[in-house]
């Protein structure tokens, strides 16, 4: 084995089995006083916001699928081929304003709003008033929240985990105080615009019941008042298991007197995944009832540190542990740095990742599970433009490859929907995926303007998880079983979308918008829609080559793959650049009134796309820069997702101090205390695209090789980080000094050949199945 790297093999290495890492943990010297202050559990179904409160404790509810209405409520928009031809025509003669209001008026449903609902409360009413010695953490590693103090001398402990090998909500609470714990637990719901919810009872001294169905009254179709009454139905039981001292059926409530300690477990179950929904919640709570708090304790730990416990990351600095978390933000906010802070927003982002999306559940959606409203901001939905994707980011590179399955799973339902949009809408074969969807699946346009919701690019940019997970598994089952059959639906609706660009025949999206942005046409009118908007041209030309290649690995052949080569040769390139060496976004040089935009689409060839690298496509890669540069110059990158998506720009330009600038700014300005994301309000993508983006600094397997700390930041100076996974199904530690690599592995679960890049020099290895690469560099 050549390498122009200095390497000294380890004999016997040990990388990582001494390994002492800072606790991963969130901690607070109070109680939660609003929402965003509060901790969030989940088990990637049901989920928790826990306050820590000490007279009144909140413990917030959410279930992934509390959604009002049905998947037959409404069909498409009245648009028909002949409408979309019609609007063709008007881009073709420049009339861009006109084409917007009608694809709006035809083809859109203007403002479809059903959201994802909370679950409600769980409340316990303690009545600890004057209370001393409080403290309130998250412990990352162990996905448990534990609230402790003392009031009157005594110390009261509060423990909160929700299990997934349980599927409950579990609570434990211990007193101290000779009179032990009084008070009550209460369930409840928000009302929906003025009506009731939940019928609550306690059915038993032990039990207390919630049941309801998900409404929304003031939903709206069409722009038109059209209250929703029916959806989701859904049913709650508390069990309680008192230690010592008393508990009374009370109506609404139990009640609690001179009890010791205390056990609370709690299951819900929807008719979305249970046609007898009742008979689940007793089956789970069955299961449940004779396990002790350790025993259901340690299942939950055991199954959430196999999936966490798999990546470690630290970045050595004397650094002390002593400071509450919302100090630490509020110290960087003051210009300082803190690199415990950024490791452990790094490790959130998994965490979340865990607790929001596991298989068999919905995905992550745009407030991952956590959601206290009724009506949430932008639905708590799924939008396709970017938000839904970035939650997806982290999990291949940081070894979470089984929380992606969500994403198929909703994936496959969203290609059904789509074939009938397609045909039914547009008269074409395949499947049309816009911008936003629910837990129904709706694929027709839902904007009442069209800048930010006319776009049909939604599902080439879906299909590039499926490939990309291929890509980091190497799993040919799913490349033939899951990728093919959907890519070629969404390539068959793209070849049928695809017509001649009046300039030079070029097959061009039309119409095209680039997602949520405008431009000055001819006429000085900002517009949206146009003939081949940049990232259409990028993401149909993705799909085309990805298709072309799964089904060269697989041996595949289909008239739809020969219509496809055939078009890819002249599609028209969304990669051309402006008189300024900018990549233009749109299908010509237009005055942007919008030139710091927050949306950054006509970059998506470079990131989350690998067509423009610094390897192979070098003066696009400078183009990329200086698009950059322009959109932050005029004020670009917004808060959250924006903020985050920069990140990973910067990693890949190989900018590590670009890239902790804007982790800088991320935290500065787009973190609330409990490290949701603020974008604001909260949106949890930012979290997820942050963890993706300081994997993107340390690892990079985009562009054929290896690329080990690609983007480091001096304020990295020491650090490691275990079991990352690179393109290929290669596990990679690392750990450097001083701003140098200084030690690494490289593991191959199947085998594998692969390049290795550090500082421009490469080495090639080959690993036989189960086969590790360690060196040191001298």
């Amino acid at each position: 084995m050549k390498s122009t790297l200095l390497l000294l093999l380890c004999a016997s290495c040990t990388f990582g089995a001494q390994q002492t890492l800072a606790q991963s943990l969130l901690w607070y010297e109070k109680p939660a006083s609003i929402w965003e202050e509060a901790l969030p559990l989940g088990n990637g179904r049901l989920g928790a916001m826990v306050f820590g409160q000490t007279s009144t404790e909140r413990i917030q509810l959410n279930e992934d699928s509390l959604w009002p209405g049905g998947p037959d409520d409404w069909g498409p928009a009245e648009g028909k081929p002949e409408d979309l031809e019609f609007i063709r025509q008007l881009l073709l003669h420049g009339e861009n304003k006109k084409a917007d209001s009608l694809l709006v008026a035809k083809f859109s449903r203007k403002s479809i709003t059903r959201s994802h609902q909370t679950l409600g409360d769980l409340w316990l009413d303690l009545g600890h008033e004057e209370v001393s010695n409080y403290r309130r953490e998250l412990d990352l590693d162990r996905a448990l929240v534990t609230i402790s103090y003392t009031v009157e001398g005594y110390v009261f402990l509060q423990k909160v985990f929700s299990s997934a090998p349980d599927q409950a909500i579990v609570i434990r609470l211990e007193s101290k105080h000779p009179k032990g714990i009084n008070g009550k637990i209460r369930l409840s719901r928000p009302e929906d615009d003025g009506y009731p919810t939940v019928t609550v009872q306690a059915t038993s001294n032990q039990t207390l019941q919630m049941e309801g169905e998900i409404t929304q009254r003031r939903g709206q179709i069409d722009s038109k008042p059209s209250p929703i009454l029916h959806g989701v139905k859904f049913q709650t039981i508390v069990f309680i298991e008192n230690e010592s001292g008393k508990t009374f059926q009370k109506g609404d409530h139990i009640e609690l007197e001179g009890v010791e300690a205390l056990n609370i477990k709690l299951v819900t179950n929807t008719s979305y995944y249970h046609q007898d929904f009742q008979r689940k919640n007793q089956e789970q709570l069955q299961n449940i009832k004779a396990k002790t708090f350790e025993e259901l304790e340690q299942r939950h730990i055991t199954d959430y540190q196999s999936l966490f416990q798999r990546v470690k990351f630290s970045l050595e600095e004397p650094n002390p542990l002593d400071i509450p978390t919302d100090q630490r933000i509020e110290r960087v906010k003051e210009g300082n740095s803190d690199l415990y802070l950024e490791s452990l927003l790094f490790d959130f982002g998994r965490y979340l990742l865990i607790s929001s999306s596991r298989p068999g559940t919905l995905p992550a959606n745009l407030q991952g599970l956590w959601n206290r409203h009724i009506e949430a901001p932008w639905n708590a939905d799924y939008h396709l433009n970017i938000n839904l994707q970035m939650n997806y980011w982290p999990a291949e590179v940081t070894n979470l490859s089984e929380l992606h399955e969500p994403f198929f799973d909703y994936m496959d339902q969203l290609i059904l929907s789509g074939k009938k949009t397609a045909r039914e809408t547009y008269g074409m074969r395949g499947s049309a995926l816009a911008h936003g969807s629910d837990l129904w699946h709706m694929t027709f346009l839902q904007a009442a303007q069209a800048y930010w919701g006319a776009w049909l690019g939604a599902g080439g940019w879906m299909m590039q998880h499926f490939w990309e997970r291929y890509l980091f598994t190497q799993d040919k089952n799913f490349l033939r079983q899951r990728f093919l059959p959907a890519m070629e639906e969404i390539a068959a609706f793209y070849l049928d979308w695809l017509v001649p660009y009046p300039e030079d025949g070029t097959w061009v999206s039309s119409p095209s918008t680039s997602p949520e942005n405008s431009f000055i046409n001819a006429k000085g009118e900002s517009v949206a829609s146009t003939m081949g908007a940049a990232m259409d041209q990028q993401i149909i030309a993705e799909v085309f080559d990805h298709f072309m290649q799964a089904s060269k690995i697989l041996g595949y052949q289909s008239p739809v793959l020969d219509e496809v080569k055939s078009k890819r040769q002249n599609l028209r390139s969304g990669l051309r650049t402006g008189n300024d060496g900018r990549l233009l976004e749109w299908d010509q040089e237009y005055e942007e009134p919008e030139k710091g935009h927050r949306h950054m689409s006509h970059l998506y060839a470079f990131h989350p796309g690998n067509a423009i690298t610094k390897n192979k496509t070098p003066n696009l890669f400078e183009a990329v820069k200086k698009t950059l540069d322009y959109r932050l110059a005029h004020g670009g990158a917004g808060t959250g997702w924006s903020r985050a998506w920069l990140i990973n720009f910067s990693a890949r330009l190989h900018d590590g101090e670009m890239a902790h600038e804007h982790i800088q700014k991320l935290i500065q300005q787009s973190l609330y205390p409990n490290l949701f994301d603020a974008h604001p309000p909260f949106q949890i993508d930012g979290n997820f695209g942050y963890t993706a983006g300081v994997a993107e600094m340390l690892l990079q397997s985009h562009d054929g090789f290896i690329h080990l700390l690609p983007a480091l930041p001096k304020a990295w100076k020491n650090g490691k980080i275990t079991g990352l996974k690179a393109r290929g199904n290669f596990t990679v530690n690392m750990e450097w000094k001083e701003g140098e690599l200084k030690t690494a592995s490289i593991s191959a679960p199947i085998g594998g050949k692969a390049f290795l890049k550090y500082k421009g020099n490469l080495l090639e290895i080959d690993l036989e199945k189960g086969e590790t690469f360690e060196f040191s560099l001298q």
